[in-house]
């Protein structure tokens, strides 16, 4: 039986993006959203990606620990 590995990258790969270590680091840095924002409304997500991250979260996905992850990643504390 083959399970699926997820990880940040896959994650990144999932919606689109690169997804070097590199490239993560550099997207969280430029992408911090306010305390108010939820990560579905960010304003840089396409429509495709913000469906993936509503229903996600909404379906209570595997993609969801990765989804909380970068939800923490993108509020500075």
């Amino acid at each position: 039986m083959q399970t699926a590995t997820y990880t940040m990258s896959a994650l990144f790969e999932q919606l689109g993006l690169e997804s070097s270590d590199a490239a993560i680091d550099a997207f969280v840095q430029q992408h911090q959203l306010s305390h108010n924002t939820l990560l579905k409304c960010a304003s840089f997500w396409s429509k495709a990606q913000r469906q993936f991250i509503d229903e996600s979260w909404h379906e209570d996905s595997d993609w969801c620990e990765l989804i909380d992850q970068l939800n923490r990643l993108l509020h500075p504390n």
